[in-house]
């Protein structure tokens, strides 16, 4: 095969000489992410493996950029081959239009790898695996000319890495340990010219009942003396009671505990199962591996879902900067997880208002020099959030209705008087009507746009 075009172009005609009767002459680059149901119809694929296989799409357009920097493509690769390690197909097991795209993609440059590249101690072993699998597997069924084939010789593997089993190596070194100790205590000190296997030097049986007459002996004749009188028992001590574990110290309440963070909408679009979902890829400033993320673009990104479709037009969502709240659990919404909530305000309620959920919604707007993943706080309650707030303890739920908005400047603040149980806390002084502004770390002030007195959330 040709090193080829990286247009999407190019990549629709490998797949209609292979699927001619599953990818049509009118088949766009649009609908590439929908095409693995034509491709495989036996196949069924939930919400999320529609989203993963959108991005593994982007990932191997990217891979096949030619002047991509060295460094990145090879970090790319690595974690590619990471991915692979523990899966058959990107998606498991399962076979998608992302496959055949890799496939195409990457094969012409794993043709030109040399033999250390592809199996040696820091080679891609894993991903060339994947091309094999692909190229000749029957479940993808693609028609490629043997030549064209990448040649992969399986048995030519030039440095397998020996796996280690973790809870053996620890048995292991546990045992060498007691063998260790046992050997050292076994060793006890003989007395001059007597080894221990030198049975030559054991006294005979009447000279072992001599010596026990005279021990004997020896004993009455102390007893009469007064000289073998028992001792007194020394008293043993009292064992003094362990002191008992403290209980881990409680963090106080503050909103601090909350991970407030500027957020980059990358793209957003509707949600498939839900009218009034919005489902968007935002940059959180998260480091590679963090649990529920995932890369676009070259990007480390969250996934979240938001109910603000037919509150905030779609257009508004794309390429903005937003605030996001980063430590709820993930929860699934309509098939897809979400793993953080973007911030927006609403007008308050009046007494006894009912609220239709019907607008008008404005999210809050960070400064504009604020980059994706900054910290955000509230003047005043400064502190470290907590790895993923546990939601038996409710603390969103408690210090979300301080969340306003002021009158004056339409700034984003925490009104300590608006939770009862943080005024308990820090005392009567903190009743006065003040409001911690929220704030990135070089002092910006995060804002919406019309909505002063407003509920945030």
């Amino acid at each position: 095969m040709a090193s080829p075009p990286t247009s999407p172009s190019a990549l629709l005609d490998f797949l209609r000489s292979s699927y001619p009767s599953a990818v049509a002459s009118s088949t766009s680059e649009a609908d590439l992410p929908g095409l693995s149901h034509e491709l495989f119809p036996k196949t069924s694929y939930t919400d999320n493996e529609k989203v993963e296989t959108s991005q593994w799409l982007t990932i191997s357009s990217r891979l096949a950029t030619p002047d991509e920097d060295e460094a990145k493509h090879a970090e790319r690769l690595g974690s590619l081959n990471i991915h692979l390690s523990t899966r058959t197909t990107l998606l498991g097991s399962k076979p998608s239009v992302a496959d055949v795209a890799l496939y195409y993609r990457l094969a012409p440059a794993v043709k030109s790898w040399s033999a250390e590249e592809r199996t040696g101690e820091h080679g891609y072993h894993h991903i060339v695996r994947f091309i094999d699998f692909v190229q000749n597997a029957p479940l993808f069924g693609l028609s490629i000319k043997d030549e064209d084939k990448v040649d992969i010789d399986l048995n030519d593997i030039k440095f397998v890495p020996k796996p280690l089993d973790a809870k053996e190596e620890k048995e292991r070194k546990k045992k060498e340990k007691a063998a260790a100790a046992a050997a050292g205590g076994d060793q006890k000190e003989l007395p001059v010219g007597k080894g221990k296997g030198e049975e030559g030097n054991k006294p005979s049986k009447k000279e072992q009942a001599r010596d026990t007459a005279a021990k004997v002996e020896e004993k009455v004749k102390g007893a009469a003396s007064g000289e073998g009188a028992q001792q007194p028992k020394k008293d043993k001590k009292e064992k003094q009671p362990k002191p008992q574990k403290q209980p881990p110290k409680e963090t106080p309440l503050s909103p601090s505990l909350i991970d407030l963070r500027v957020g980059h909408i990358l793209k957003a679009e509707n949600h498939p199962n839900a009218d009034s979902l919005y489902v968007s890829t935002i940059a959180c400033g998260d480091p590679p591996g963090t649990e529920n993320t995932s890369e676009h673009e070259g990007q480390i990104v969250r996934t979240v879902c938001s109910g603000l479709n037919g509150l905030v037009p779609l257009e508004e969502m794309q390429g903005r900067k937003i605030i996001a709240v980063c430590n709820l659990k993930p929860v699934t919404m309509r098939g897809i997880k979400s793993a953080a909530m973007v911030l927006a305000a609403s007008p308050r309620l009046k007494e006894g208002e009912e609220d239709h959920h019907k607008g008008p919604v404005e999210l809050v707007t960070p400064p504009k020099e604020a980059k994706a993943g900054e910290r955000v706080v509230f003047e005043g309650w400064a502190g470290e959030p907590e790895g993923v707030l546990n939601p038996k303890k409710k603390v969103w739920e408690t210090l979300q209705p301080g969340f306003t908005t002021t009158m004056e400047g339409l700034e984003v603040g925490f009104d300590v008087g608006a939770v009862p149980q943080l005024l308990l806390q820090v005392g009567e002084e903190a009743k006065k009507p003040t409001v911690g502004k929220l704030v990135t770390a070089s002092g910006g002030t995060c804002t919406v746009k019309s909505l002063g007195n407003a509920v945030v959330r």
